[in-house]
């Protein structure tokens, strides 16, 4: 069985993820651009019984446009969003893709909200690369 470690920046706050996760999306709505300071939000959902977390967070919720409750989970020491949680979804975890530092990933599934998407936001083919490291 595959195990995945997803954490904040400074590594305090962790989840262990058992096998893979049954949904991945890509999320264009705003006010995930706004969370995530990116164009776009990528995350994947686990069943709450296959993930361990470990540390401490700080949570904040708010209501999205289906009229549900996320409730977002971040390291109080350096400010990551990991994961969150949906009041219509309690059997889930929706952990941020970004928090598995794995270029490996499985990519997406699907892509929520894309009237909303930046039209450059998935034209990264054509640019210029530099190279770091």
């Amino acid at each position: 069985m595959t195990t995945r470690i997803a954490s904040c920046s400074c590594g305090q706050l962790r989840l262990t993820c058992e096998g893979e996760p049954l949904r991945v999306s890509m999320c264009h709505c705003l006010e995930c651009q706004k969370r995530t300071g990116s164009v776009f939000a990528t995350q994947a959902r686990f069943p709450r019984d296959s993930v361990s977390i470990t540390g401490h967070t700080t949570t904040w919720s708010r209501q999205g446009d289906s009229g549900g409750t996320a409730t977002f989970h971040f390291c109080p020491t350096c400010g990551s969003t990991v994961y969150w949680e949906l009041d219509g979804a309690p059997d889930f975890i929706a952990i941020a893709v970004g928090a598995f530092a794995d270029p490996n990933f499985p990519p997406p599934n699907v892509m929520v909200y894309e009237d909303r998407m930046h039209p450059w936001a998935l034209a990264a083919e054509g640019l210029g690369m530099e190279r770091w490291g």
